[in-house]
């Protein structure tokens, strides 16, 4: 995968904060009267010590207390409705982006889940897209609302003193050249952050899937270990952030105490000559708080927009990702099928220069059974892989029906597609949503029926719950056998023209052997089938039987012919029928 660059912040306010304006743009008005409403007290600070207190003017007084109290009544609206307002629009924007990068990710090809861990992907979906609301929230209108009240306050300053209002911009200056150092260090940080907290998770997600294989080898002190590495590289990456955020702040305290220190010196000697009163001496203060707060604040903002643009730096690297089902290649749209499959030339390699396959060359007719068989890691599995479009040729192609496969809109041909896997994935609930998964909307009888086919009833009769039993992560309550009639259950509503069978049998005891072979009889029924078994008298009635071995097709013939030619599938029926 080609290294990505960092995402601009151009980019990031065309996709995300301007098609939300609008309520931006309420944001910074909210904040504007926040603001402005705010120096009503420095003023009514000066009133006070000029006015009120030198004249005991007590009428004054009590409207003067009464603007302030409606200043605070209105800061406190403006503030909740501020926070109310752009934090709701700011998870909403989180939670419309988490679909559509789970959206993507269902999108992309197999070889990519190969390649990444599940839980470090659950981690890019969660995680990766939190920082968005620091820009659609309240931290970008904080930002623009902020600079926008420091400018103002510079400008009322000014007209108070601007000699003590020149002597503040020089540390604010020196404060503000710090920040910038300072978050381009933070940035890559950030965006590894990401990476090593995917890790983790996903090796955690990995740990939980496989606790009875841990306990099984008494490998709970390996696991820990494994897993505080990790949260130990995650910590010093952390800790680096937080060094650099410390540095921010202390930075900000010392120069911005310098400049109080530096004001109270130079007001004091304004003050004693007389050329600036102790109320303008006191709204300077007052109004120098909302110059230097939004600055402060800006700090804080600005590590976490940086950190907000490094997660996007992931998630748009994942969303730039070619998907599988490219409409630009695949342009052909299966309406009929008859599920003719012709492999020809066919050459696969999951790695440079290490093919797995070698020019393959076969058909299998509508309607026929072609099994697959052979030494483990020959090549069947990957060439059923092809079949279902899991996999794309280096060379040659597959072609269905006469048309070539990489030139297929995938979503239209794998509805007449189904699998039965060797360790089939069952979802978490129950029998019956499993069954239904690629049938929601299927009868009662249609269930029924995929359930009988299957002889999953013969089982479920026995629960006190029947289909509605729940059967737990992966299925960890039912036993190997159970959990692959299901899956030929599945398959069966499925209803589909070409049927690939992944070891389907391996799993099961003689007895689920004998249900299952008679359900994949009508299963396989006029439907092009595909299967890989090792138990070869499983395949006796297939119509091709193909020898694969180190990628190439050995032998081919029926059962019978393979037999007579005592050749490698002589080797290795006979040798199983020792066993």
């Amino acid at each position: 995968m080609t290294k990505k660059k960092n995402v601009s912040f151009s980019w990031a306010f065309k996709e995300f904060i301007w098609p939300r304006r609008k309520y931006l743009s309420i944001g910074l008005i909210l904040i504007i009267i926040r603001s402005l409403v705010g120096l009503i007290t420095p003023y009514a600070s000066k009133i006070l010590i000029d006015d009120v207190v030198p004249n005991k003017d007590m009428d004054l007084l009590v409207n003067l207390l009464i603007v302030v109290c409606g200043a605070l009544v209105i800061q406190a609206t403006t503030s909740f409705a501020l926070t109310r307002l752009l934090s709701v629009e700011a998870q909403h924007m989180i939670s419309i982006l988490r679909v559509k990068v789970a959206n993507k990710l269902l999108k992309l090809p197999i070889h990519f889940f190969d390649d990444n861990k599940s839980g470090g992907l659950v981690s890019r979906v969660m995680n990766d897209v939190e920082g968005v609301r620091n820009l659609v929230g309240t931290g970008f209108v904080q930002l623009i609302g902020g600079s926008l009240t420091a400018i103002g306050a510079f400008v009322i300053l000014i007209t108070i003193n601007p000699w003590m209002t020149l002597f503040v911009l020089l540390p604010i200056s020196v404060f503000a050249l710090v920040a910038l150092k300072a978050f381009g260090y933070i940035r890559p940080i950030f965006r590894v952050r990401g990476k090593i907290n995917a890790e983790v998770t996903g090796r955690l997600t990995e740990t939980l899937n496989g606790v009875r294989v841990i306990k099984a080898f008494n490998a709970e002190e390996q696991e820990s270990k494994t897993f505080e590495k990790g949260v130990e590289k995650l910590f010093l990456n952390i800790k680096k952030s937080l060094t650099a955020n410390a540095f921010i702040q202390s930075s900000a305290t010392l120069l911005l105490g310098l400049a109080s220190a530096g004001i109270m010196g130079i007001g004091g000697y304004f003050m004693a000559g007389g050329t600036l009163t102790a109320g303008d001496f006191l709204a300077f203060i007052g109004v120098l708080g909302f110059m230097i707060l939004p600055i402060i604040q800006m700090g804080n903002i600005g590590s976490q927009l940086t950190e907000a643009l490094a997660g996007l730096d992931r998630t748009q690297e994942l969303m730039e990702m070619e998907e599988e089902d490219n409409p630009l290649v695949r342009t052909e749209v299966i309406n009929e099928l008859k599920g003719e499959i012709e492999f020809k030339d066919v050459v696969f390699s999951y790695e440079t220069n290490k093919e797995v396959l070698h020019g393959i060359n076969f058909s299998a007719s509508a309607g026929s059974v072609t099994a697959l068989v052979g030494s483990s890691g020959s090549g069947k599995s990957t060439i059923a892989g092809l079949v279902a479009t899991f996999l794309s040729p280096n060379q040659g192609k597959v072609l269905l029906d006469g048309i070539d496969l990489d030139t297929v809109n995938l979503a239209s041909y794998r509805q007449h597609l189904g699998v039965v896997l060797q360790d089939d994935f069952l979802f978490e609930g129950t029998i019956r949503e499993n069954i239904l998964f690629p049938r929601p909307n299927a009868t009662e009888e249609q269930l029924l029926e995929a359930v009988k086919g299957a002889y999953v009833d013969e089982f479920t009769d026995r629960f006190e719950d029947g289909l509605d039993t729940v059967i737990g992560e992966r299925g960890v309550k039912l036993s190997g056998g159970q959990k692959q009639r299901i899956s030929i259950a599945r398959a069966l509503l499925a209803d589909p023209k070409i049927i690939i069978l992944d070891e389907a049998t391996s799993n099961l005891d003689t007895e689920s052997e004998t249900f299952i072979q008679k359900s994949l009889d009508v299963l396989m029924k006029n439907r092009t089938t595909f299967v890989i078994a090792h138990r070869l008298s499983t395949i006796r009635q297939a119509d091709q039987i193909l020898v694969i071995e180190e990628g190439n097709i050995k032998e081919s013939g029926k059962h019978e012919e393979l037999l007579e030619a005592k050749g490698r599938y002589y080797e290795l029926y006979t040798y199983q029928s020792r066993i």
